[in-house]
């Protein structure tokens, strides 16, 4: 009789190496690992290897890196979604497409379960969960570290797990930070970073991006936008997987997107990470600025609330959601106009704004300068100001004819200045 199969998500790191023989040790699974490529830059070969002579019955090899980048970066670019206003949200998009991933095979494969490496302390178990619950309800879930017959408490234990077994242990003892990269980020958790009051080992710890003051002198970038998506870079054509592989080189030895964070996690607690996202930070930049070229006011401050909120979602897994998908058509919506320009300069982890333009810009320079000119005249501001500060005029005068309240505080505060 065949055996009852597993879909298991691997990396090929520590813990989804170990998973492979636990799996079959505890469960008698046949395992069939799925490997997904969002941009890791991996030996998927050698990967691919490492699954199958650590007993996996079979292994996929998937690249996910276009899809991803089309439509998991792209909206949360659109939508300038950031978390806790400087996470870029590099693992959170893509753990969602993993997810859903993870199902299609379960699927081909008639598994009854699939498993997954996330700790029974992070995000990555709740999003990686929440998918599978939106495309396959009746699948069971395995989350080995919550298992009750997961023993292991640390990496250390993991480490002597694949040792004691004979088993190939892909990382060293002193680079064990828990890491997850992509196309759009890598992150680093784990060791001196445990510790708050600890500076990142950042030479020892950096793998894309440069310690900014050992960058150059710095470069210029120019990106072209079609309704809030980059296409041009430097002005040349590109898709969405090659512009995001240049942009990394660049940012990366500019010393750019570097962040260190402290952050809420969903699952209640806070965690300390340290984030490389060369590439993104570039581009949520750039973006922000042909928003404000291009959106009207009521409708760039309305996005900066649903921007929040979509962060929000993403950042708890919550992409399969219908909040998730009427606040982006929303946001796709305010895109319809972001086409033009924009131009930077990065300069030792910094950037600035260097110029853009569009044809939908609502910037009138006839207006705007001060220069007076026909489109725009000074005395219509009185009527304005009369009409917008008609509410606290009308209580003032009430406060004061009373003798109490605001306007009486406010006059018994003001000072005598000097007068020479």
């Amino acid at each position: 009789m065949a055996k009852e199969k597993v879909v298991l998500a691997y990396s090929g790191g520590l813990d989804t190496t170990v998973i492979i023989p636990w799996l079959k040790e505890n469960y008698d699974y046949d395992v069939i690992a799925v490997c997904i490529d969002v941009g890791q830059g991996d030996d998927w070969k050698k990967i691919k290897e490492r699954a199958l002579k650590t007993g996996a019955s079979a292994c996929y090899v998937v690249d996910a890196r276009k899809e991803y980048v089309e439509e998991y970066i792209w909206p949360a670019l659109k939508a300038n979604a950031v978390y806790e206003d400087e996470y870029l949200l590099g693992t959170s998009t893509a753990r969602p497409l993993i997810g859903k991933i993870l199902v299609e095979y379960a699927r081909q494969e008639n598994a009854i379960a699939i498993c997954h490496g996330a700790t029974g302390k992070g995000n990555d178990q709740v999003r990686f969960e929440l998918a599978i619950k939106a495309f396959a309800p009746d699948l069971k879930v395995i989350a080995a570290w919550r298992d009750d017959k997961w023993n292991m408490n640390s990496r250390e234990d993991e480490i002597k797990f694949l040792e004691d077994r004979g088993l190939e242990v892909p990382m060293k003892k002193d680079q064990s930070y828990s890491r997850d990269e992509n196309i759009w980020h890598i992150s680093h958790e784990g060791l001196e970073l445990e510790k708050t009051a600890n500076e990142p080992n950042y030479p020892h710890m950096l793998k894309n991006t440069v310690v900014p003051e050992t960058a150059g002198e710095g470069e210029y970038v120019t990106i072209e936008w079609e309704k809030g998506i980059p296409v041009k870079l430097n002005g040349k054509s590109m898709d969405g997987l090659s512009l995001m592989e240049e942009l990394n080189k660049i940012g990366g030895r500019n010393g750019i997107g570097l962040v260190d964070i402290c952050e809420n996690r969903c699952v209640g607690m806070k965690s300390r990470g340290v984030y490389e996202t060369p590439g993104g930070a570039i581009l949520y930049f750039a973006h922000r600025m042909m928003d404000h070229l291009c959106l009207d006011r009521d409708t760039y401050h309305y996005k900066q609330q649903v921007s929040l909120r979509l962060a929000e979602l993403i950042y708890d897994g919550k992409v399969f959601t219908p909040l998730y998908e009427a606040l982006m058509a929303f946001v796709d919506k305010t895109q319809e106009t972001v086409t033009g320009w924009t131009k930077l300069k990065l300069v030792k982890g910094q950037i600035r704004a260097a110029g853009s333009d569009s044809k939908y810009s609502l910037y009138n320079e006839d207006i705007a300068s001060f220069t007076t000119g026909e489109l725009y005249n000074h005395k219509d501001a009185q009527g304005f100001i009369t009409l917008f500060g008609l509410p606290l005029k009308v209580r003032a005068m009430m406060e004061q004819k009373n003798g109490e309240g605001q306007a009486v505080a406010n006059s018994s505060s003001l000072k005598k200045r000097p007068t020479e």
